[in-house]
């Protein structure tokens, strides 16, 4: 989720950068930095912290003449947020400058192999692999050099790259991260989204996978991952500088609920390898994972749910017992932690305070901890004995839906992971689950196109006074889930149960014209929850099943019907909380709640 910016042309760069980045500061970001040329050097000055620091040191860019530079607000992937790390990054003669987007999955293996061809590095970055491989390939053509380097790196990018010795141009190319260039006044610009551009130029061009574009002062060509001509059409930006920052959506949530499948995918893809699960910063041997005795999950609202929903998974892969705990009420109970405990603390910042003193306690137990997060140098990644990164980016809105889904693939890799080091689960069976994993990312996107269906049922309930979520097993821990999406951004008294409950006095709530919600995915489990179904039914309820295909008795027992794509049935989780945020998000939106911040800060709500 980092930004990019480039320019080359008449005026000065380095103000054009910095306010290019200043307009992708929404996107999240830990250290910045530009390069630009002088005429006779690349100049490189980037730092930690916010713009501001680097505009401080710049003077606001006057300190860096020049008319073509780079420029990139970075958030740290592989290596804490430092001044080292902050891009951009240069080979070892400074004549080559590189900003990049995205995760190189196979920057260990081409790190292994510069450093036997006597390569060295000063950064924690997969980029630097990157300027280094550019330095080894170029002979005097950038292009040359570029198309070598797209067919031997792995992963998703976005690059921008200036080469000293051709400073008449410059170059990007992209492959699964965002890229547009456009024509300015009197020059050229490209940047990683809309916003940065707005002010100079309203007509782009979307650069596509594996192409790549020189940028000149006077003129932008493009080329495949060959490096052949090709022919662009640019189109026009008609969104207000608003509607950019949030990429055309009306809100950042629902913007962030559509980079869903994205956040899946680069979570998931970098720990696969070879047919196999990879998970390199675990930092435990197969025999230390078959030690384990216990395991104990810890966490707080959204991340604490995805840890309700691990104990079925874990439980199920490994046959190790798992507790889930509240991190709030964890420090407090004094916990029993014995000789192969292992704590898996989740948190999407990586700072929750309750989380972070719970790590702390478990480490002071003798506890081995594993750390969730999706921050990189966060207190938790720092303090914990493995950390296993999310790739989701930030999140700007209030309610968590992408971190969420990234937590919950990741939890999923671990249990497959340690079932397999604790010789539980078969090679083929494993096959079988990281194909259902890999689907993920397209089910969701196709889930997501059911959003005008799920709005037309949503505006029937924007009077709701409360709604109930039920569901049974792992079933249960995403109606919790749900039940949180809806009151978190709605202010909709909400509730979830487990479906067997329901007749020990909550029943009592249950009365004509209530909603129910009633999620069911686990085959072995959908007599009990069609009859419980059928029970609020019976006392004037309206019933909305969320369920896999195929379940066609749920129909009779329903009264709408919401069907996701079968998979392995402790995936369906995965599936089953996208039409739950997408009904969330409608009830809130009719509602008038400003569903990006929380309520002390959101317009009152009036339902007439």
């Amino acid at each position: 989720m980092c930004g990019i910016v480039g320019y080359i042309g008449e005026q000065q760069a380095a103000s054009i950068l910095l306010d290019g980045l200043e307009k992708l500061e929404y996107r999240g970001y830990d250290s910045a930095g530009i390069a630009i040329y002088d005429g006779q050097k690349i100049n490189v000055v980037k730092s930690k912290g916010r713009l501001k620091v680097l505009s401080e040191l710049t003077h606001e860019g006057a300190l860096l003449p020049g008319n073509l530079g780079v420029g990139h607000t970075r958030w740290a992937t592989h290596g804490a947020p430092s001044d080292l790390n902050a891009h951009p990054h240069e080979n070892k003669e400074e004549t080559i400058a590189v900003v990049h987007n995205g995760i190189i999955e196979n920057y260990i293996k081409l790190r292994g192999r510069l450093e036997e061809k006597g390569y060295s590095f000063i950064s924690d970055t997969d980029t630097e692999v990157v300027a280094h491989l550019l330095d080894y390939y170029y002979k005097g053509d950038p292009l040359e050099a570029i198309t070598k380097i797209i067919h031997r790196v792995e992963g998703s990018y976005a690059l921008g790259i200036i080469f000293k010795e051709h400073p008449d141009e410059f170059y990007a190319v992209r492959k699964d991260s965002p890229l547009i260039a456009g024509h300015t006044e009197g020059g050229n610009i490209i940047a990683s989204d809309v916003p940065a551009v707005l002010k100079y130029t309203r007509d782009v061009y979307f650069i596509e996978n594996e192409e790549i574009a020189r940028l000149r002062k006077d003129e932008i060509s493009f080329f495949n991952g060959d490096g052949e001509p090709l022919k662009k059409q640019s189109k026009k930006i008609e969104w207000d500088v608003d509607a950019a920052e949030k990429g055309g959506y009306e809100h950042f949530m629902l913007k962030e609920m559509y980079e869903q499948p994205k956040a899946i995918t680069d979570t998931l893809s970098p720990r696969l390898k070879d047919g196999k699960i990879d998970i390199e910063e675990l930092n435990m041997s197969d025999e230390e994972i078959a030690n384990i005795k216990k395991i104990m999950i810890v966490a707080c609202g959204s991340a604490y749910h995805t840890g309700m929903t691990a104990k079925y998974v874990f439980e199920e892969m490994t046959r190790i017992p798992v507790e889930v705990d509240v991190a709030s009420e964890f420090r407090y109970r004094n916990p029993i932690i014995t000789d192969g405990t292992l704590v898996v603390v989740i948190s999407q910042s990586g700072e929750t305070a309750d989380t972070l003193a719970a790590l702390r306690e478990s480490k002071e137990h003798g506890a081995r901890v594993l750390g969730i997060v999706n921050v990189v140098g966060s207190s938790i990644a720092r303090e914990a004995d493995g950390v296993m990164y999310t790739w989701a980016g930030p999140e700007i809105a209030v309610a968590t839906t992408k971190a969420y889904s990234a937590q919950l693939i990741a939890l999923y890799l671990l249990a497959i992971k340690m079932g397999q080091a604790r010789g539980l689960v078969s090679e083929e069976k494993i096959l079988e689950m990281l194909e259902d994993l890999k689907r993920l990312p397209t089910q969701v996107e196709m889930l997501l196109e059911n959003k005008k269906k799920i709005q037309k049922f949503a505006n029937r309930y924007l009077a709701a006074e409360q709604i109930f979520f039920i569901g049974r097993g792992i079933d249960y821990a995403i109606s919790q889930e749900g039940s949180l999406k809806l009151k978190e951004i709605s202010y909709i008294h909400s509730e979830a149960y487990a479906a067997g409950e329901l007749k020990h006095g909550t029943i009592s709530l249950v009365e004509e014209g209530t909603l129910v919600v009633s999620v069911l995915t686990q085959e072995s489990l959908y007599k009990k929850m069609i009859s419980n179904m059928e029970e609020v039914r019976t006392r004037g309820a309206f019933v909305m099943a969320v369920t896999a295909e195929g379940n066609d008795e749920v129909e009779q027992a329903a009264d709408y019907v919401i069907y996701i794509p079968k998979t392995n049935e402790y995936f369906m989780n995965s599936l089953a909380i996208i039409p739950l945020q997408l009904f969330a998000y409608e009830i809130a939106v009719g509602r008038g709640c400003d569903v990006d911040k929380p309520r002390n800060l959101a317009k009152s709500v009036t339902v007439e």
